[in-house]
């Protein structure tokens, strides 16, 4: 768990801040195991329908980009070139069964790095980041691991790497049923960690929302065990209880919303916008089937960048421009 004397908790003088952070990795059935072969990364050619929107609006994403992104020419001279101008910050995404060596079992549980014998995800993620060094020429120091599958040695090996930020953390989820790591008591402040608490974590803004208050999450567990009369559902539709992250990806505009209004009532001046890449084309993931659906999806952008800078007055910023601001306040 985190250690709480560690969490940064920024004054309500300090304007909202969006951070904006792309899983930027190849189309794969996510209901599937995992397949060595599935490397195509066609998907990142429509790219450019969410850059274009991040442009409009003066945002730099971090694009966090996995080996089969890293080490195929069409989608690194696409990113590169907007890495070049400033436009974009590239990060290391994990994806270890499709990331060299390739030495562990095709296995659910091994989707999530963490799970790994220490030295296999050491060499993983040290072949990643000399990919992106030799492709963009420059050494990632952002991370997210993939399916936020964070385990007891990532720390140590962040450290070993030159790493200092983390962004795999997706609060309120627990992914233990099919071994990944249990977030649901995480808070959405970004926080220090790691053996000198010189590594900055960034989580993917969420959580329980809702009249439950504080009860909220064992009122949510509670209902998990309902499913049948579809409980959460039902304590969703009266306000009590919803777990939400701020995505794109299955959440609506007025959720985005409803989820940003809470977490600034608690105290939270620090948001990140998260999404994988390929559902930028019809087909490729289960969030958008059809042509409606990616409008849709690209049309959240607006509805909700609309609010943050306009209503909010909140302001853009990066993983990288935002430690190096709190290491000016804390």
């Amino acid at each position: 768990m985190i250690n709480e004397n560690k969490l940064i908790a920024l004054g309500a003088d300090i304007k909202p801040q969006l951070i904006v952070v792309v899983d930027t990795e190849e189309e794969f059935d996510w209901s599937k195991p995992p397949d060595r072969n599935a490397t195509s990364v066609s998907a990142m050619s429509e790219l450019y329908r969410v850059q274009d929107i991040f442009d409009e609006y003066n945002i730099v994403p971090c694009y966090v980009i996995d080996y089969p992104v890293a080490a195929n020419p069409s989608s690194v001279a696409l990113l590169k070139e907007i890495f070049d101008d400033k436009r974009c910050e590239i990060g290391a995404h994990l994806h270890p069964w499709v990331n060299p060596p390739h030495c562990e079992a095709l296995t659910f549980a091994n989707m999530y790095p963490g799970n790994l014998p220490k030295d296999t995800e050491y060499n993983k993620l040290k072949t990643l980041k000399e990919q992106i060094e030799q492709s963009f020429g420059d050494s990632p120091h952002i991370y997210k691991a993939g399916r936020y599958g964070i385990g007891p040695n990532t720390a140590r090996i962040m450290e070993s790497l030159g790493f200092d930020i983390d962004v795999s953390i997706c609060t309120g989820f627990n992914y233990e049923a099919d071994g990944g790591p249990d977030f649901s008591q995480y808070t959405s402040h970004p926080y220090w960690f790691g053996q000198n608490q010189k590594l900055l974590e960034i989580p993917l803004s969420g959580g329980f929302i809702g009249a439950a208050g504080r009860h909220s999450k064992t009122l949510y567990d509670i209902a998990g065990h309902l499913d049948l009369f579809k409980a959460r559902w039902i304590l969703s539709r009266l306000s009590i209880v919803d777990r939400l992250i701020l995505s794109p990806e299955g959440y609506t505009p007025a959720e985005h919303v409803k989820l940003t209004r809470s977490l600034l009532d608690q105290g939270l001046r620090t948001f990140t916008w998260n999404f994988h890449s390929p559902t930028v084309v019809a087909g490729t993931t289960g969030y958008t089937k059809n042509k409606r659906d990616v409008n849709a999806f690209l049309d959240s952008f607006r509805y909700y960048f609309d609010f943050f800078f306009g209503e909010l007055n909140g302001e853009a910023t990066t993983p990288t421009q935002l430690k190096s601001f709190l290491k000016t306040v804390q």
